[in-house]
């Protein structure tokens, strides 16, 4: 921890020769009184009497706090806060503004200690030194964003470290360089960014899951206003942006909050940490103390800082686990700070989504707190992951377990499908074990048994019920272990351009784009064929039922093709193919095995009335859903005449639904005979 002011000892003895002209042009003058101004941090302020700063700083064993920074030349004792009675401490100074220079100087028991700012939006990258920022400043060109329908969302985890760059670009990662990607996701049809953490860390590489100064934005990124630029070009283009926050534990290294105030008891941390074994996390010592009201006021506020100052659509929460439980047994005031920053949530920013990753599938998590509950909205699912990964790796066919495989893929907790966030890729487990392409093949992660395989289990996410996510660059084939030093192999757009289409396809099926595939969006599932001999697994899922609603899956684990393959069908008549991923298509050396519509009808089958013979590809997915009755008064004036004829003109080649009458998925000729059969009034 920094004992000794923030520059060098040749800048301070410059600094010292200077500090009373500094004073007698700069030095600010207050009432010897608390501020009357609200905030936490350095705030700036405007009023009749001119521009200022208010500083306040929680430090209640402190037995005095001054400010320094270029203003007093740096003085360890010119600049004293004034003591507020609470455990805080504050002061007015007037004529500075955003862009100051500052730091805390905290004195304890004969220590004076240099303190950076615990709500310090900005920090230097140089010395630690916090940077008076205006939080109201930026001027946000996208208002009134509605984050989209948690039942239709598509999460894609973004790390800015390497999202922006190509292999062998030079330029640093930043926000501004993640946002020159962003058309890139409109065009694959993702609506959410979960982003990895970008609180300030130490050095320019990380994770992000270090925080130094949980409030400042990482510099190296671009810092707070390119954040918000970020946020506000991602909500321009329909784009969502949640926020990963970490509140297991801070730090561990070059961390201005450890005995902040001087205080500490058994070699711990102090003010903001627990000072008994309950400090001991996986990642260091650095618990925080969720007993203590004023660790728990700093952490609400960091959350309404995300929300509202920073406008995310929601927050992901760091390994949850380690705030409501330690060392085997729950932690009381963990799970009331979750509930009760939940419930802040839901009353507060109504629409935000929260979401856990505490990895023990728990359905407590998610369920309300009004039942008791955690209050989240949804959980990172590890019994989709697990038994999903496994058959997706395993090297021979043979060790596939279906029955697991359908397990995983049948779960929903709470009976809301939206209450897990399923994955067969996330930063932790393509760092650990590789990403699906790598994990299938070490070392030639582009095999066609890697791309095989990982659009089997790309198409298990976007069809299983939950809500799917995808880590940067899944999408096409990024090969190896996510580090936070290789940049996404972004020249695979042009090498496996195919690959993009089929996740294209299957995010526009998983949002039901073109409202054929409801079902998707909903929390029905039946798994309703397992067959574990051949590795062929069946599914519906539905929201409400009918034509265009519900929606069959069938995925062929396995390298061997199954042709005349019968499955069962839950509704009888004509069921319309919506996607083979087998397609050249999607990869030349692909099988193209003839899938094509089909008619459920005599024998019944796996329990239902009816079934259907379906033709799959190795390591191939079909989905089907029922056509839907278009009417030929496309524009619904009761008459079918030139009004009609020129909409549908407009329409062809595409999958407009209005326009494909007969639903198979492009508007052409059958179309337009249909349409003009039908030609006068609507009868």
């Amino acid at each position: 921890m920094l004992t000794a002011p923030p520059t060098p000892h040749r800048v301070r003895r410059v600094a010292a020769a200077i500090t009373l002209l500094l004073l007698a042009v700069a030095a600010p003058v207050s009432a010897q009184a608390p501020s009357q101004r609200p905030g936490m941090g350095a705030t700036p302020y405007q009023d009749k009497a001119g521009s200022g700063v208010t500083f306040r700083v929680w430090a209640p064993h402190a037995s005095a706090v001054r400010v320094a920074g270029p203003f007093n030349g740096w003085s360890t004792t010119a600049t004293p806060l004034f003591s507020e009675g609470n455990g805080r401490w504050s002061r007015d100074l007037p004529n500075l503004g955003p862009g100051t220079l500052y730091k805390f100087i905290v004195v304890h028991a004969g220590q004076t200690l240099w303190k950076g700012d615990p709500h310090a939006r900005r920090v230097t990258p140089d010395f630690g030194n916090s940077v008076v920022y205006d939080p109201a400043a930026y001027g946000w060109a996208t208002d009134g964003f509605e984050m989209p329908p948690w039942h239709e969302l598509v999460l894609y985890e973004l790390h800015v470290g390497t999202f922006g760059l190509a292999a062998g670009q030079g330029a640093p990662a930043s926000f501004a360089a993640a946002t020159a990607k962003l058309d890139h996701l409109v065009d694959l049809g993702v609506n959410a960014i979960a982003l990895m953490p970008v609180k300030e860390f130490p050095g320019n590489l990380s994770w992000g899951y270090n925080p130094t100064f949980p409030y400042a934005i990482e510099h190296s990124y671009g810092g707070p206003d390119a954040l918000k630029a970020f946020v506000d070009a991602a909500n321009a283009r329909g784009i969502a942006v949640i926020a990963d926050v970490i509140y297991n534990h801070w730090g561990p290294m070059d961390l201005d909050l450890w005995r902040f105030d001087g205080w500490s008891q058994n070699g711990f941390g102090g003010l903001y940490f627990y000072n008994d074994a309950r400090a001991i996390t996986p990642w260091g010592d650095t618990r925080p103390d969720f007993g203590r009201q004023g660790v728990r006021d700093y952490i609400r506020d960091n959350v309404r800082m995300w929300l509202g100052e920073f406008r995310m659509s929601g927050l992901r929460w760091d390994a949850t686990k380690f705030i409501r439980r330690h060392n085997g047994g729950d932690l009381p005031e963990g799970w009331s700070l979750l509930r009760g920053l939940n419930d802040l949530i839901a009353a507060e920013f109504p629409g935000a989504i929260s979401i856990a990753e505490d990895m023990d599938g728990d359905g407590n998590i998610t369920r309300p707190t009004a039942q008791g509950g955690g209050g989240f909205d949804t959980q990172w699912d590890t019994a989709f992951f697990h038994p999903m990964r496994g058959a997706l790796i395993a090297q021979n066919d043979a060790d596939r377990n279906m029955h697991a495989v359908a397990a995983a893929i049948g779960l929903v907790y709470n009976g809301s499908a939206q209450q897990r966030t399923i994955y067969t890729e996330s930063h932790d487990e393509a760092a650990t074990g590789g990403r699906i392409p790598e994990a299938v093949f070490p070392g030639n992660a582009t095999s066609w048994w890697s791309r095989k395989r990982a659009a089997l289990g790309s198409a298990a996410v976007l069809t299983a019920p939950g809500i799917p996510m995808l880590l940067q660059g899944q999408e096409f084939l990024q090969p190896g272990f996510f580090n936070d030093t290789t940049p996404l192999a972004w020249g695979h757009l042009q090498q496996f351009p195919g690959f993009v289409d089929l996740h294209r396809d299957l995010i526009s099926l998983r949002r039901n784009a073109h409202g054929r595939t409801r079902g998707l969006t909903g929390s029905g599932v039946q798994v309703f064929h397992v067959n574990n001999s051949d590795k062929v697994i069946a599914f519906r899922r539905w929201h409400s039922g009918g034509a265009g609603d519900d929606v069959v899956v069938v995925m062929n684990f396995s390298a061997t093709p199954r042709l005349n393959y019968r499955i069962g069908m839950p509704l009888s008549g004509a069921w319309r193919l919506r996607l083979n991923s087998d397609s050249t298509a999607y990869d030349p050396e692909f099988g193209d095995t003839p899938a094509a519509d089909g008619q459920a009808f005599a024998p019944p089958y796996d329990g239902f009335p009816v079934s259907m013979v379906v033709n799959l590809g190795p390591y191939a997915t079909l989905i089907y859903s029922r056509p839907r009755a278009g009417s030929p008064d496309l524009n619904g004036d009761g008459w079918v005449n030139g009004a009609d004829l020129g909409m549908l003109l407009a329409a062809w080649g595409t999958a407009d639904p209005r326009a494909d009458l007969d639903d198979n998925g492009s508007v052409n000729g059958a179309d337009l005979g249909m349409l003009l059969g039908a030609w006068g009034p609507v009868r």
